[in-house]
């Protein structure tokens, strides 16, 4: 980020600037409000001038702070005030915090750290607005083998083939795998066609002794096991 002006050549917004970096530095997680955590973000990439009404233009027209930071670059240059490197600024935020919930997933059994799996599934899922299948392959260990990207649609036969996934897992050497897939709706309970799928996938694995753990549906602010509600 650009050191500040001296104070005989330091625009008008410099002052609060250097005020909210000092709570920032100063203040525990909690030290500024969602809207100045996006002011402060904006600043690396507007160099001089007052990002607040950008940032609060961001929360106004995605809903909240997560929604904004999961947002991708197109959608984030739809808001007033914001350009290429403002959504740069941003989307790198997303991407790091997606990275870091990732590895947290791959350095541990899946089973044994179920809230660090949400957490990177809430973050790159919960908030899209359209559908997004993914299978997590797993070893026998239950680590994870492969994040696959099964499909960005519908869950049907037509996204996702039960023989196609559990192919794959046996080329792949895994032994189980986890089915994951977004309500772009926000309401995460599983419809008739979720549950469907999901047992074919699971027959079709029996076969070749492959375990189908779970089937998890995300929603904007919560998610649905089918293991834990007995559809499995």
């Amino acid at each position: 980020m650009p050191q500040e002006a001296d104070t005989k050549t330091a625009h008008p917004g410099s002052g609060h600037r250097a005020r909210l970096r000092e709570r920032l530095l100063a203040g525990g997680p909690d030290a500024l409000a969602d809207y100045e955590l996006l002011e402060f973000l904006l600043f690396a990439a507007v160099r001089q001038g007052d990002t607040k009404p950008t940032a609060k233009a961001l929360i106004a027209h995605f809903g909240s702070l997560s929604a904004v930071l999961s947002a991708e670059p197109a959608a984030l240059k739809q808001v007033k005030g914001v350009g290429d490197a403002g959504a740069a600024a941003l989307w790198s935020v997303s991407l790091a915090a997606r990275r870091m919930a990732r590895g947290r997933v791959q350095n541990a059994p899946v089973l044994g750290s179920w809230q660090a799996l949400l957490d990177y599934l809430a973050l790159d899922m919960a908030h899209l607005s359209h559908e997004r299948v993914r299978v997590l392959f797993l070893n026998s260990q239950n680590r994870l083998v492969l994040d696959h990207l099964a499909s960005e649609g519908s869950v049907d036969q037509a996204a996702i083939h039960p023989r196609e996934v559990i192919r794959k897992a046996f080329d792949i050497g895994a032994t189980a795998l986890i089915l994951v897939h977004n309500h772009p709706s926000g309401n995460p309970e599983p419809s008739r066609a979720d549950i469907e799928i999901t047992n074919r996938i699971a027959e079709a694995g029996r076969h070749l002794d492959i375990t189908v753990h779970d089937h998890v549906i995300v929603g904007a602010n919560s998610h649905v096991s089918l293991r834990a509600k007995g559809l499995i």
